[in-house]
């Protein structure tokens, strides 16, 4: 897919991941682009810089988002990339309270689902529409401090992969994008999580790039960190020397 003359859809783009993208795509000469972030000033800040559209939106509200949707329709015409990218991170474990485990549920997994529920309908009576998911690598593997992170980045890779087999062969493309550590205010949550992930992180622009490449070739698996597919193979291939090797650098990186 080619992203000239389209119209796409970024959330979570007030800053990060999301405006590393809105700024990449910006670059293809869109016909529209709606920036969607709880974070007013962010998105009204880089609409702004790359003249962009603006909508204050909460992702974890099905609300939100169909109204996320029928106002960049309204704009500019059907939408023909949707990136689902907004997300939230932190620490946590079963003991976290159920708040938190609901909270990172509806934001991480379920803002997909919504804008799905009514972007597919459209996009199944035209036979085009392209949706992209940010997960995580840690949606393929898992994060060593993050049990909700994990947990809910798994289901977003789940939810992708579903969309991708129950409609790919009708018109709409999938890609998920899964990159491990990426310089953005996330790495700041915690002092853990700049231990886990700041020794492989790359810019978000990095990941911008990968996105843009990976929808122009259409895979599915977006992932700007290349040694993840060999990690996911080792996973595949033995599943329980995978988990040791895990806990192994648990011990290490996090000593009991």
């Amino acid at each position: 897919m080619e992203l000239a003359n389209t119209v796409a859809v970024v959330t979570g783009a007030g800053s990060g991941i999301g405006e590393a993208i809105a700024r990449r795509i910006s670059k293809e000469s869109p016909r529209g682009l709606v920036l969607a972030d709880i974070n007013s000033a962010g998105i009204e800040r880089l609409a702004n810089e790359i003249g962009a559209t603006p909508v204050v939106v909460d992702v974890s509200s099905e609300a939100d988002n169909k109204r996320l949707i029928d106002t960049a329709t309204q704009l500019f015409g059907p939408i023909d990339l949707f990136c689902a990218n907004a997300g939230i991170g932190f620490l946590g474990d079963e003991q976290s309270e159920s708040s938190e485990w609901e909270r990172m549920w509806q934001i991480n997994t379920m803002s997909h689902v919504y804008a799905a529920r009514h972007l597919i309908p459209g996009w199944l009576s035209r036979r085009e529409g392209y949706f992209l998911s940010t997960a995580s690598a840690a949606g393929l593997l898992t994060n060593l401090k993050a049990a909700q992170y994990s947990v809910t980045k798994h289901a977003a890779v789940a939810f992708s992969e579903w969309l991708a087999v129950t409609y790919g062969d009708r018109g709409i493309k999938v890609s998920c994008l899964c990159p491990m550590g990426v310089d953005t205010p996330l790495l700041d949550v915690d002092a853990d999580f700049r231990k886990l992930l700041e020794p492989d992180a790359i810019p978000a622009q990095a990941v911008a790039e990968a996105v843009v490449q990976g929808i122009r070739a259409e895979e599915f698996l977006i992932l700007p960190h290349p040694e993840v597919r060999r990690y996911i193979q080792n996973k595949a291939n033995d599943y329980d020397r995978w988990i040791g090797g895990m806990q192994k650098l648990r011990r290490s990186v996090f000593p009991d």
